[in-house]
């Protein structure tokens, strides 16, 4: 029997801790129920919205998994549960974040998930990262593709492309 597989794409971010460790160690755990296929650059961005915390590392992964958009948002929760998220305040630090931004081309809005990510366009620290990987992805709702949304945001977003990034395989931390 096959296994109906889908494209997803997801956001990490991380500004506590050992920030990269941190990232290698929840895309290592993604699997198996997540196949991870492309990494973005690695980037350091200032906080978003509580601004009296540490900077953030952040990546976008594309990949593919048998989940439902349901099933894969409780995978993540849990995830972020076993490696050390706490409950804070909303937009606070934290140990690791997991987002989903796309499933498919899936648009969905209940009380516990909106695909696509509702607060993805105003994200530079979300569509920096997405355009190293998915540049033409059309948006399901705006219809536009990822680099337009990405060009029409500020120029000084508080986005610092550190280097290329690979989850593959082990690097020097960040600073």
């Amino acid at each position: 029997m096959t296994v109906a597989m889908h494209r997803i794409y997801l956001a990490l971010g991380t500004n506590l801790g050992e920030r990269e460790a941190n990232l290698r160690t929840a895309i290592d755990r993604l699997g198996p129920m997540v196949e991870v296929t492309a990494a973005s650059r690695l980037y350091e961005t200032a906080p978003a919205y509580v601004l009296d915390q540490p900077k953030f590392l952040n990546i976008a992964l594309v990949g593919q998994t048998a989940l439902s958009p349901e099933e894969l948002l409780d995978y993540l929760k849990r995830l972020e549960e076993q490696l050390g998220r706490e409950t804070s305040r909303r937009y606070g630090p934290r140990l690791i974040d997991l987002d989903i931004l796309f499933f498919d081309e899936v648009t969905l809005d209940t009380p516990r998930l909106t695909i696509p990510h509702p607060r993805l366009v105003e994200r530079a620290f979300v569509l920096r990262p997405l355009v190293d990987i998915a540049p033409d992805l059309i948006h399901p709702v705006l219809k536009q593709s990822i680099r337009a949304l990405a060009a029409a945001l500020p120029a000084d977003d508080g986005v610092l492309s550190v280097r290329p990034w690979s989850p593959f395989q082990a690097g020097d931390a960040a600073r």
